[in-house]
């Protein structure tokens, strides 16, 4: 989420008058330290209009006009967890309710992702890059079922109807989170030129909407693998309800386990969980799996401009081993092992900040359910991990990427865009802000 490790304790002279904050004896001491720490943080924080506060209510604010919001530690544990590692502490401390945000917390957050960046990694993100946690056959499971199996009821309190837990697709500013995840749906089989009679291998079905979409819509034959047990019992029924258990067949098994030729191959939010050291597993799926002379796929996933790792506290807490890349690090493990040529990139940032905002009010309206099911510091998580989320498309942190590709020397899924966008138009192109 929020890039706030870097460059907190500057250099400077102090706001506070000596005459406030020494005293005799250790408490007075401790006193000048936690002001002394408050000012270096409440320095970072104000170039972007944040307040900081301490829990007996003092704080360095300079500033003459109001601020976006305030951030309150309520104790000195929790004001040297945000010193010391910002990344990871202030989402432990504000889930159990250690720091407090007063104001909009999503414009809060927005603030944090608009500080000037450091041009090198922080030392905890140096690591997390270099050393990534595995997500090998075992371990991959058990990161899909610390987040996905949750439980359907807890989903379906605040995702669409159909259960899309991935960014939709606006085609006009006014759609309807519903209308936009069944675009979304539209863009990524346009994207493919799926025709009747073909096969398609779905790698990470979520609840199985995009592969009943495909086989209803478009006339395909559909293999979905996913290891979320919740979401494929879910998904198996729903394919027996409408009569398309013919056509999908949804396997619990992992995608690397896949055999067969299929005429497309797409994925859709799953590549963010792969981690790094399996892209050469995926490549080799791909190619083994994917018919050279008239394949095609789509990847549709969270990414970055550069290579940084996951938020420490999201990487923790909720999505585990997970690992959003940037395009740079995908062309060799990936495209070039499986000897693909990329043949069209996309960016849908902002349709994932307007998602998530959709996201994020339907679980505002949920609250009292949550927290009487699951707790306050659940809650607390979630709607952090939401609102940070969307702040970080809102500024960039995060970026979309939907990438089509091919194999090498296969003739491309279409000629030109206006083929995947023929109903577009130009009044329709406005960025959903």
């Amino acid at each position: 989420m929020f890039p706030v490790a870097d460059g907190l304790l500057l250099p400077g002279r102090s706001r506070w008058s000596p005459d406030d904050s020494r005293t005799v004896g250790r408490q007075g001491a401790s006193r000048w330290v936690d002001r002394f720490l408050a000012e270096r943080l409440q320095r970072r924080l104000e170039v972007v209009g944040v307040r900081f506060e301490l829990w007996d209510g003092s704080s360095a604010w300079a500033r003459g006009d109001a601020p976006a919001g305030t951030i309150v530690a309520h104790d000195r544990g929790a004001l040297l967890g945000l010193i010391s590692h910002p990344d990871l502490y202030f989402g432990e401390m504000y889930s159990a309710g250690r720091v407090e945000v007063r104001g909009p917390i999503g414009i809060v957050l927005e603030a944090f992702g608009r500080m000037p960046r450091a041009r090198d990694l922080t030392a905890h993100e140096w690591f997390a890059l270099h050393f990534p946690r595995t997500n090998d056959l075992l371990r991959a499971r058990d990161n899909v079922h610390h987040h996905y199996d949750l439980g359907n009821d807890f989903y379906r309190l605040w995702l669409d109807e159909q259960l899309l837990y991935t960014c939709a697709y606006f085609p006009h500013p006014d759609a309807t989170l519903e209308e936009a995840q069944v675009a979304k749906m539209d863009l990524v089989c346009r994207k493919l030129r799926l025709t009747p009679g073909e096969s398609v291998l779905e790698a990470g079905c979520g609840w199985g909407a995009l592969a009943l979409h495909m086989a209803r819509r478009y006339g395909v034959r559909v293999k979905a693998f996913n290891i979320s047990r919740e979401q494929m019992k879910y998904a198996r029924e729903r394919a027996a309800r409408e009569g398309l258990a013919d056509r999908v067949e949804f396997i619990e098994d992992d995608y690397r386990n896949v055999a067969g030729r299929f005429d497309a191959f797409v994925s859709v939010g799953m590549l963010e969980h792969v981690g790094r050291r399996q892209y050469r597993a995926l490549a080799d799926v791909i190619r083994r799996t994917l018919d050279p002379a008239h394949g095609r796929g789509l990847l549709h996933f969270i990414g970055r401009d550069r290579p940084r790792p996951l938020n420490a506290w999201i990487a923790r807490r909720v999505f585990p081993g997970a690992h959003p890349p940037a395009l740079s690090e995908l062309q060799l493990p990936i495209f070039e092992r499986a000897k693909l040529s990329v043949l069209d990139v996309e960016n849908l940032r902002l349709h994932y900040a307007r998602t998530l905002t959709h996201w994020r009010q339907r679980f505002e309206r949920v609250e009292r359910q949550v927290r009487e099911s699951v707790g306050d510091a659940f809650f607390r998580a979630w709607h952090l991990y939401l609102a940070g989320s969307e702040a970080a498309f809102v500024t960039g942190w995060l970026q979309l990427y939907q990438v089509v590709f091919a194999p090498a020397g296969a003739e491309p899924p279409y000629w030109t865009r206006a083929e995947v966008y023929p109903a577009d138009r130009a009044e329709d192109r406005r960025a959903p802000v």
